[in-house]
């Protein structure tokens, strides 16, 4: 290739200057100056919707020539956030008042989901849905659907139309809900099945076996659940687990047999790597310990559990070094209140207050970013800003509010200790305003 040749290639390629955040390493258990990658004046070199390059913007624009470069000023490039329990028919009962898990169900969760068998109402949902997911800077997100399978294909149409990263599912439930919500072990078993041969893997998109939690499945439709997994190796598990303690009472009187909650899936052939269990407040250590071994996942969900009383998640349990668990967090919409993650790496840092425990804002944002990657086994393509990863990202804007402008006013953050103060400034003020862009694939999307 001459030099005339790769100029004109170069002219392919777009630039994104600004300063970056990005995590190499887990911080829960490197120290934060080896996982942390702070570059306050970097850029970023995107080809066809994949990172081509990276680093301090005067070695890498050397490299390229006359690169078209966006630049951001006074602004925070992260990678897109990435929410690890979240349910999008609940959209619409985002707020429900005054109730616990079971009763919550009973009152809102049910008679809103019902309204999923009206294929059209489902893709409206899902456009209000994702906007909003983008809107606050979720580029991924692992979805509960509800039981029809009209309400899978509407969140899958809406998502491959927009090029996202999804991974989502049909609910399975045949029992403990209303008769218009239930499936049957078998029914689930087939409807799955085609599910997963017509989403799974198409595209950006990616499916995920979704029993709604032991109280609702019988142990026929949750040993069908894991024949479909030894079926299809590479799909996923998405479940909840160990949420409240009538829930796990309640359980226990369903599963007399069984050691705990977690063995009702373990028996199942459900707690594999690729399964995510969401919330887990109610765990015992015997539990975390098995979730380690499997390399399953916990999505830890503060601002629902805050908000139905759940309870208190041991974040420094899950991730201790005797027996890591991989810990993402999830806004848990609707019974989460907010779909911003920054919101929700909020009430992750008042979780941990009250448990006595310290959530640094990096230890935070790595489970916003890399750390759900890594819980949905998705971090060789996304969660960083390494080369060849896809390029999801979002621009932060610390100045978005007066009040935010007042806090920040300083110029950017020159080492770690300027960057922690100016990133938990933003997780505790933050919220859909600090995002002003939010790219897929290297583009900026419209909302």
């Amino acid at each position: 290739m001459s030099a005339s040749d790769g100029q004109s290639g170069w002219s392919l390629l777009k630039g994104i200057r600004g300063s970056f955040l990005d995590f190499i390493d887990d911080p829960f258990y490197q120290p934060e100056t080896d996982s942390v990658r702070y570059i306050a004046d970097g850029l970023l070199v995107l080809d066809n919707g994949k990172i081509k390059d990276f680093g301090h913007y005067a070695d890498i624009k050397a490299k390229y020539g006359d690169i078209s470069i966006i630049e951001y000023a006074n602004r925070l490039i992260m990678p897109g956030f990435i929410d690890t329990h979240i349910h999008y028919p609940q959209t619409g009962m985002i707020a429900a008042y005054g109730e616990q898990l079971l009763e919550w169900l009973n009152q809102y969760t049910f008679p809103t989901e019902s309204k999923f068998k009206d294929k059209a109402y489902a893709r409206e949902v899902a456009e209000i849905f994702l906007n909003e997911l983008l809107r606050n800077g979720t580029t991924t997100a692992l979805v509960f659907a509800c039981v029809f399978p009209q309400s899978v294909d509407a969140f899958f149409e809406a998502a491959e139309r927009r090029n996202l990263c999804m991974i989502a599912g049909k609910v399975m439930m045949d029992r403990n809900a209303p008769e218009v919500l239930c499936d049957t072990a078998e029914s689930s078993y087939q409807e799955t099945k085609a599910l997963i041969q017509k989403w799974h893997k198409r595209g950006r998109l990616h499916y995920a076996v979704t029993p709604r939690f032991a109280v609702t499945s019988t142990d026929e439709q949750l040993r069908l659940a894991g024949k479909l997994l030894a079926e299809f190796p590479d799909v996923y598990l998405h479940t909840h687990l160990s949420e409240n303690v009538d829930e796990v009472a309640w359980v226990k009187q369903l599963f007399p047999d069984y050691e705990g909650y977690l063995d009702t899936y373990d028996q199942a052939g459900l707690v594999k790597e690729r399964s995510v269990f969401a919330h887990g407040v109610q765990l015992t250590d015997k539990e975390f310990k098995r979730l380690a071994e499997a390399k399953s996942a916990v999505s830890f969900c503060p601002t629902s559990n805050l908000f139905l009383g759940s309870g208190l998640f041991k974040i420094e349990q899950a991730k201790s070094k005797e027996y890591p668990v991989k810990v993402g967090l999830g806004t848990d919409v609707g019974a989460g209140t907010s779909f911003s993650m920054l919101q929700t790496a909020n009430e992750a840092y008042k979780v941990a207050q009250l448990r006595r425990q310290k959530l640094s804002p990096f230890k935070a944002l790595f489970l916003a970013t890399l750390g759900g990657a890594r819980a949905l086994c998705l971090d060789d393509v996304l969660g960083n800003f390494d080369i060849g990863k896809a390029a999801d990202f979002i621009v932060l804007n610390p100045r978005a509010t007066p009040l935010m402008a007042f806090r920040n006013a300083s110029e950017a953050p020159s080492n770690l200790q300027e960057l922690a103060d100016r990133t938990f400034s933003l997780i505790m003020m933050g919220d859909d305003r600090v995002v002003e862009a939010t790219y897929i694939l290297g583009e900026r999307v419209s909302i």
